[in-house]
């Protein structure tokens, strides 16, 4: 049975963080407050909504967050969550505070969690948001650009000193099973070969022609970008020293990836989504992804959005490999 409307909801963040967390926070809180609603900020993601850690929260909880990178509501993976008893002892929460409605803010995991939600009679609206862009129906997910450019800006760091000592790197990127960060990192990176998921890899093709046709164009360093579901970048950098005798060295951005403030993208489009979330829940849906495709704010049911398959741009790859010798 569906929870009585009461006007109040809850906000959390589950997942990994992104830049535009608290933007997307900032947005749906100011929405409902001027909407005469109140929201509750919910501590750690899924956990603090089984054990009822939050806290009501006003103009001044999300004031001057806009430009800060991880989540003032801070967030975890729960794995009790996972379970119907989980979801349940949440649901009695949700009940015993008066929770008419939940906005989750993170990745695919997280629209799961809230999926599970919705079909126990709690309203909820997931808000995509991962550096990955790997949420199908949203041409961008709130996080990736900011990604984009920390890692173009790392890379370009280190592209002063391979160039120094005529060097190749291997630089692995996130992105988890998705190539798509990958992609347009080494397309904005000028890379000499990109290696991802979605695409079939050649050793000899990929990494070795490529490396000698750049060198026979006067080129001596070299950029190899891989995505994080392809690994094996210590390998690789050794494999590529020994049979071409150029010094190669690996590196992995890790999860400076995720951190810094926003980009303005990132806070553009978190703010819309943030609020397009609680715009949703105020017109009785749930059970609902907001989305941007284009310029448009568009919403999809959780399961539609879950089950659609990101396209990889194979024409951006094939060009980017075309432009980069």
């Amino acid at each position: 049975m569906a929870i009585t409307q009461d006007k109040k909801y809850a906000i959390l963040t589950s997942g990994g963080d992104a830049p535009g967390m608290n933007a997307a926070i900032r947005a749906a809180v100011r929405t409902a407050l001027a909407n005469g609603l109140e929201i509750y900020g919910v501590k750690y993601g899924f956990n603090g909504l089984i054990k009822n850690e939050m806290e009501k929260m006003d103009r001044g909880s999300v004031s001057d967050i806009i430009h800060r990178g991880g989540t003032v509501l801070y967030t975890a993976r729960s794995k009790r969550f996972h379970s119907q008893e989980g979801v349940q002892e949440a649901v009695e929460v949700c009940r015993g505070q008066g929770i008419s409605g939940v906005i989750v803010v993170g990745g695919d995991g997280s629209f799961r969690g809230a999926r599970d939600l919705s079909a126990c009679g709690v309203p909820c609206i997931g808000v995509p948001c991962t550096i990955d862009n790997d949420i199908a129906c949203s041409e961008y997910t709130i996080g990736y650009d900011t990604a984009l450019n920390t890692c173009i800006q790392m890379i370009d760091k280190l592209r002063d000193t391979s160039q120094s000592h005529d060097r190749c790197s291997v630089v692995e990127v996130m992105g988890r099973h998705s190539g798509q960060l990958a992609l347009n990192v080494g397309l904005a990176t000028g890379a000499t070969s990109i290696v991802v998921p979605e695409v079939p890899f050649s050793f000899e093709r990929d990494i070795l022609q490529r490396i000698k046709e750049t060198s026979a164009k006067g080129k001596r360093h070299f950029l190899i970008i891989v995505a994080e579901g392809v690994g094996g970048v210590m390998d690789l950098a050794k494999r590529i020293e020994e049979i071409t005798e150029i010094e190669t060295r690996p590196a992995i951005l890790g999860h400076v990836q995720r951190g810094g403030p926003p980009s303005a993208r990132d806070r553009a489009l978190a703010s819309r989504l943030g609020n397009a979330a609680v715009e949703l829940l105020l017109k009785g849906e749930s059970n609902r992804v907001v989305a941007v495709q284009g310029s448009q704010l568009e919403h999809y049911p959780i399961e539609q959005a879950l089950n659609m398959i990101k396209t990889f741009d194979l024409n951006l790859y094939k060009m980017t490999h075309m432009i980069s010798n």
